[in-house]
């Protein structure tokens, strides 16, 4: 059984009763998608491949049967208590490619607020990395407003390539919360997915 079989294996179970019959409406991103990604991003995880292969987002994602609405990752906000969206292919590629033409890194964005305010940057993540470089697979919970998942494949020194950047809002601050994709769907498994509200 791979990681994303058994991250699946432990979600769907305790999914709330009202999103079941959204998530049988989900379909698998194409392999024409996929490879999409991995033009885009030639070192994105194949666990993420595997996960987005077997269901192609789940915030407001409009497959053939349905919309989908499913809140099925997490991060360490609220003690890992606060629930995030999986982004779809077309998504992630939109994301990229809005930010690309906004031209704007973390440096630009917050200038000299950046200098004067240790919390907004953690370590090993470059401030100067335009932000269209780094994947966007997740929005939280508030459509991104609150919280946002990045994989970021061109860490600063200290970093590691491939990491999870955690973006939390007001107050502002980027934060790794996983080395790698693997290690974050394995921190969902070891958390036992407390994103999830077992009583709605």
């Amino acid at each position: 059984m791979t990681l994303v079989d058994r991250f699946l294996a432990g979600l769907l179970p305790r999914l709330p009763q009202e999103d079941a019959p959204m998530w049988a409406w989900t379909e698998a991103a194409s392999s024409t998608d996929l490879q999409r990604l991995r033009e885009r991003w030639p070192q994105v995880p194949e666990s993420l491949l595997v996960l987005l292969g077997r269901v192609d987002g789940t915030h407001f994602r409009t497959y053939p049967k349905g919309e989908v609405v499913v809140l099925m990752l997490g991060s360490d906000v609220g003690e890992g208590r606060y629930p995030y969206y999986l982004r779809s292919v077309d998504q992630i590629v939109e994301d990229s490619a809005q930010w690309q033409r906004w031209g704007e890194s973390i440096r630009s964005i917050y200038e000299e607020w950046l200098e004067e305010d240790a919390e907004i940057l953690g370590d090993g993540i470059d401030a100067d990395l335009p932000m269209g470089q780094r994947l966007c697979f997740s929005h939280c919970m508030n459509n991104g407003g609150t919280s946002v998942l990045y994989l970021d494949f061109d860490p600063a020194p200290g970093g590691t390539v491939g990491q999870v950047v955690r973006y939390l809002h007001d107050p502002d601050s980027y934060r790794v919360i996983a080395p790698n994709f693997d290690a974050y769907l394995q921190q969902l498994i070891d958390g036992d997915y407390a994103f999830i509200d077992e009583d709605a």
